[in-house]
């Protein structure tokens, strides 16, 4: 037998337990996954923005969240549509931070404002700063035009087994169609962010070890993913998890089957993600995309954003 035909051998058996486990839609697909990364891409910088810009941090203040970090308003604002959950809840929820951190900023963070209070503070900060950074785009037809493809392929999104998205996908739409935007653009990227989780269960990854396989193969700096609070020895301990199963050179970069887990948690990723476009279809997630244009580059000029995400966008 060759080797590229052991190759192709085990691509096939490869997609075959991929069918097994998503279902016929990963065959035959209109839109590609390739496209769903690409809108996730645009998307992204449209959301995250919320937990860097200081319209926010002044809504987050006016509350009594600390101000200090970004950490003070990302973790109640981004838990808020979940309700008055427990730092264990947000845990679960958001996965890769270290349980310490996450019960550090929600354990009170019911007892300072509602959940109602803060999506209210969540929601002005977004229209201030979207106002900002467009300008007179934001009553623009192009822009409207760009909300209501986004809010069909939110509202298509399915949320079964994705507590983030269905909770912010739960909330009453804004009548303003750059709000309707941001809101769209937020469903859209809890309903990857919840499916990604699923790959990385799927894959054997707990939270840490999520991380330090991410770091392993260029997504980001460690001194990056520090950022989510795990401790030396703890990103040391994934790290000897992930060598003991032939995950990680010595050195802490990724061996070839560590490169190859990380490609396969991506790839589900993308077609887990694959429902919501699927739904609006190969000609208006190209018109999508095409009219994000604009506002991604907006955002992005902002300099509001760290130059290098822990999300490994343009990296992997």
């Amino acid at each position: 037998m060759s080797e590229n035909h052991e190759h192709q051998t085990t691509e096939q058996a490869e997609q075959a337990e991929r069918y097994e486990r998503f279902g016929p839609g990963v065959r035959g697909e209109q839109v590609a996954p390739a496209q769903a990364r690409r809108l996730w891409h645009l998307l992204e910088p449209l959301h995250a923005v919320v937990y860097f810009a200081p319209e926010v941090f002044e809504e987050a203040g006016a509350l009594g969240y600390p101000t200090e970090d970004r950490w003070g308003s990302y973790f109640p604002f981004r838990a808020a549509p979940l309700g008055p959950v427990s730092a264990e809840a947000v845990t679960s929820a958001f996965y890769s931070f270290q349980p310490g951190m996450v019960a550090r900023y929600v354990e009170d963070a019911w007892k300072v404002a509602t959940p109602e209070a803060a999506l209210a503070a969540r929601r002005r900060g977004i229209d201030r700063l979207y106002r900002r950074l467009f300008g007179d785009l934001v009553d623009s037809p192009e822009l409207a035009e760009a909300a209501a493809l986004a809010r069909r392929a939110a509202e298509a999104a399915g949320t079964a087994g994705r507590p983030l998205a269905a909770a912010n996908a739960a909330l009453e739409w804004p009548t303003e169609p750059h709000l309707q935007l941001w809101q769209a653009a937020t469903v859209l990227r809890e309903h990857r962010g919840d499916g990604h989780l699923a790959a990385l269960l799927l894959a054997g990854l707990d939270p840490a070890e999520a991380l330090v396989s991410f770091a392993a193969i260029g997504a980001a700096s460690v001194e990056r993913f520090e950022s989510r609070g795990w401790t030396r020895e703890e990103w040391a301990a994934a790290g000897e998890r992930l060598t003991a199963r032939g995950l990680l050179e010595p050195d802490g970069t990724a061996t070839e089957a560590g490169r190859h887990l990380r490609r396969r948690v991506e790839e589900d990723t993308d077609r887990l993600a694959l429902g919501p476009w699927q739904a609006l279809g190969p000609q208006a997630t190209e018109r999508l995309a095409a009219l994000l244009g604009d506002y991604w580059v907006a955002v992005l000029g902002s300099g509001l954003l760290p130059s290098e995400s822990t999300l490994g966008i343009g990296r992997v």
